[in-house]
């Protein structure tokens, strides 16, 4: 939702507004949009994903971010705040004091009615104009479905579709996590019925 009476920011303008207030706003192009809130369904698949990861990633110089950090994506000349970010490399160990991210490997988010259509246009193209990213992952919470954007080298990206019985599969970070571990604990079924029953 536009925060509409907020006039033009420019990015130092918008940290500095957004560290004062008690809700999340995403920046796009000096117009400043209210984060909604997220389902059970919603925060249980990302806290999967999540704690896969840190537990995978354990000794690594990588870093798994989830929900309250801002990614920064130049580009785009906008802030988003990602469901979860995976970023690599040595000076990520010194950098806990920053307040945003740059370079992630990997980023995820989850599909809800409301973000969806914004998550697979806007966020998709600024998101695979980010030079480090390996894995744009969509994660639906209504289905057992996950659609990758995988980079590949400078030829394009290529398209995943995964499906119950599929495992989410991220071999820049050699991860891997079966569809029935990622929604663990919520009440989506592993298999849709398609059509009626005879």
């Amino acid at each position: 939702m536009l925060v509409a009476d907020r006039p033009y920011l420019t990015p130092h303008a918008y940290l500095e507004w957004e560290a004062r207030q008690p809700d999340r706003h995403e920046y796009v192009a000096g117009e400043v949009y209210a984060m909604v809130g997220v389902s059970l369904r919603h925060n249980a698949i990302a806290l999967n994903l999540a704690t896969a990861l840190r537990r995978h990633l354990g000794g690594r110089p990588c870093q798994v971010f989830f929900g309250e950090v801002k990614l920064r994506v130049a580009r785009a000349n906008a802030y988003y705040y990602p469901d979860l970010m995976v970023s690599c490399g040595e000076h990520r160990r010194q950098a806990d004091s920053a307040v945003e991210v740059d370079d992630p490997m990997l980023v995820a988010e989850i599909l809800s009615p409301g973000t969806e259509a914004t998550d697979r246009r806007e966020k998709l193209g600024a998101y695979r104009s980010l030079p480090t990213l390996e894995d744009y992952v969509m994660v639906s919470q209504d289905e057992q479905r996950v659609e990758i954007y995988r980079r590949r080298g400078d030829i394009g990206w290529q398209v995943i579709l995964l499906e119950p019985g599929d495992a989410l599969d991220i071999p820049s970070l050699a991860f891997s996590l079966p569809l029935s571990a990622l929604y663990e604990g919520t009440d989506v079924p592993a298999w849709q019925p398609v059509g009626p029953s005879p």
